[in-house]
This record gives C-alpha cells, structure tokens and sequence, in this order.
C-alpha cells in the first residue's frame, strides 16, 4: 500500500451518515445484499457532511467512477458498484472486487435518483473472470451499448460489449472481448458527425504498461516503464465500428504534451496519464479528461482532432478522500456538470459513492479548478 493511500484511509463517518441522510431524503432506496453505507454507524467520524462541497447521488449502494450521459433529457449514470470483498490492499487494486453494475438515473440534477436492478453480471459473460471495473455506454439507433472492462481466465483485463433495448438493461454480453482490446477504463465519445471513438487505458493495475506492444505480458512491470526521463506510457484510442461492437482500426496512442509540444514525462506524476479516461467537446475543441492517479488530480488537455494531440491545460479537481479519482462531463440544463466518487459515506477506499457538481469554463476555455472541499484547505 502506498504512504499516500494509507494516509487517505478514514474511519467511516457517522456524522456524515446522518447529515447526508436527510440530504437524500428524495432519494430512491434500494434492497441490497452488498454492504450499505449505514454499516458505518457507530464509527467515529472524520469529517461532518458540510464539508463536502457536494453530497452522495444514492446512499443504499456504494458506486464510483460515474460515465454520465444524457439521451432524451434524462440523465443516466453508468458507475462501477463497489462491494465489501475480503482482499487485502494493494497497489494493484486486488481490493475492487467488483462484480456487477446497476443504473442510476434522474429526470434532473438535484432530483430523486433511481438505483436499477442488475443490469450485467460477471457470471453472465462468457469470457469474464473477475472485477467488473470502470464500464461507459453508448447509444445508437434504438439500441443501449454497455462496455465494461473484466479480467479473462488468464488474468489480463480486456474490454467487453454488452447490448440492450433499454438504458437500464439488462445487457447481453458478447460472447468474446472486443479484438484486439486490452487494459481498463472504455470510455466512448461519440463526435458530431455521428463517429464514435473508444478511449482507454491505465497503468499500475490497469495493466496498460503489460501491453505495450498489445500483447499481455504477465511479467511485465508493475507499474510503468520505471524511466522518469522518458515519455510517459499513452492511453489509446480506436475508432469504432459501424455497429458499435467492434475496432474499426488497431488502437493508436494518444500523445498528451506540455505548452512547447514536448510529450509529458514519466516522472510527471502531477500531470501524466494514469487512468480514467473521458472526452468531451467545448466550442469546437476537443477534451481530453483523466486522472494522475497516485498523485490525485482529475486534469485535461485540449486538441483539435478526437485522436489529439492533447496539450495539457491543468487540474479539473483537486483531490477527493479517498484513493482513486474517476469522471465523467456532460453537458444538461445550458449547465457542465462533473460527475465523480469520494469515500465520504464509508471512509474506505473500496467503498466509494458518486457525486455531481457544476463544472465552469474561464472565457478562454480553460476549466476553472474545482475543490472537492467546502472549506479551503480541508484535503490537507
């Protein structure tokens, strides 16, 4: 476990259990078998609710890394579900032991959430192993697409379709992974002109820095390439097929460079690629979205072709509690918003819970820096 997760793992919080609870009074509960946030009751707590800069969408289910989209103005919200597994922590993630998803979805952004029932199970996908990550969707025609990344019987994550005539599922699995893909984090824009392009990739657990040459190595480094001084390991991008289901091309690099259009460093920690990919467009240009990782941050850059280069602008949030940090941006209402996950309900980094902010634009495109904090300072 690294210095920085151990110093962010918190006692769970009952003050901000209680608080948060009649925050969500509109919100729709759920039966589950999985451990619920009130399991926390009876710890001390870390902080109080009004800290927090915003309040969990759902409390009966833990939820992390939101892809948040909107079809027929209504908001739908594809998270990781998080469950209470036995595995120890590590630097590898062993600890998200996660098996299933379920759908949020709202009419609006304040309003009652609907948790969903199961929409797709591991044991419902013929390749799958374990540890149903970060997933995203996509619509097209009348037609939902879930992409999920899971380990196979091999242990290498690959990326996996799932099919359904409704938002909320239940999705069909493909019967085998999408050729050709690898590592984490599907995350599926779909440009104007009605293309749509797969972005993806993480290192460390991920297992991007296994697959350099698209070929898992189970060898290979357990981190990154280890070389500070050389350009940090890319994400990807391929361009999808007409019918959504597969690579319409072999996945290319994404290049992310500083303001003189030096490709950013392995040892730039605070800005380099980790994981968590999302694109988004603003007047014209292009967003590249993700996040450091070990050191924290959500950052972006800018291109003017959804394959970049991306130059980095700087920081969309600063650090949450808790480990990991994963987004979505969408646009609903003429307003930006910023889905993303702390650990505020549980005080464990396993057990995470989504959340939704406004995002705002400087005049000249930038992305105004958000603190996940009320009060200035509070993350230290």
């Amino acid at each position: 476990m690294t210095k920085s997760l151990r110093a962010r793992r918190a006692a769970p919080l009952l003050t901000a259990l209680l608080s948060t609870a009649a925050l969500l009074s509109g919100c729709q509960q759920s039966a589950t078998n999985d451990a619920a946030p009130n399991a926390a009751a009876g710890k001390e707590a870390r902080r109080d609710a009004s800290e927090y800069l915003s309040q969990p969408l759902v409390k009966d289910i833990y939820t992390a890394d939101p892809s948040a989209h909107v079809w027929d103005g209504k908001i739908y919200v594809y998270p990781s579900h998080d469950i209470d597994g036995p595995t120890p922590e590590d630097d590898l993630g062993a600890h998200f032991e996660m098996r299933d998803y379920r759908i949020l979805s709202m009419d609006k952004i304040g309003g009652p959430v609907t948790v969903g029932p199961v929409a797709l199970d591991v044991k419902d996908v013929p390749w799958a192993d374990k540890q149903m990550w970060a997933p995203d969707a996509a619509k097209k025609g009348d037609t939902y697409y879930l992409y999920f990344p899971a380990k196979d019987k091999e242990g290498a994550f690959r990326i996996g379709v799932a099919t359904s005539k409704s938002p909320t599922g239940p999705f069909k699995a493909q019967p085998q992974p999408i050729k050709g893909s690898f590592s984490i984090d599907p995350a599926v824009f779909t440009d104007t002109d009605g293309q749509s392009y797969m972005y993806f990739g993480g290192i460390w657990g991920g297992q991007l820095q296994r697959n350099l040459g698209g070929k898992y190595d189970a060898n290979g480094s357990k981190t990154d390439l280890g070389q500070d001084d050389k350009p940090a390991i890319a994400p990807r991008v391929a361009k999808m097929s007409g019918d959504m289901l597969e690579f319409a091309e072999t996945p290319r690099e994404i290049q992310i460079v500083d303001d003189k259009g030096k490709p950013l460093l392995g040892g730039d920690h605070d800005r380099r690629f980790f994981e968590a990919s999302w694109m988004h467009k603003y007047k014209g240009k292009y967003y590249f979205s993700y996040s450091t990782g070990d050191t924290h941050y959500l950052v972006y850059g800018i291109g003017d072709s959804p394959y970049g280069p991306f130059t980095y602008k700087g920081r969309i949030l600063e650090p949450v509690e808790g480990w990991t940090t994963h987004h979505s941006i969408v646009e609903w209402g003429g307003k930006w918003w910023l889905f993303y996950a702390d650990s505020q309900l549980s005080g464990q980094t396993r057990l995470r819970n989504v959340k939704v902010t406004e995002l705002k634009y400087n005049p000249d495109g930038t992305i105004q820096t958000i603190n996940p904090f009320v009060k200035k300072g509070a993350a230290d």
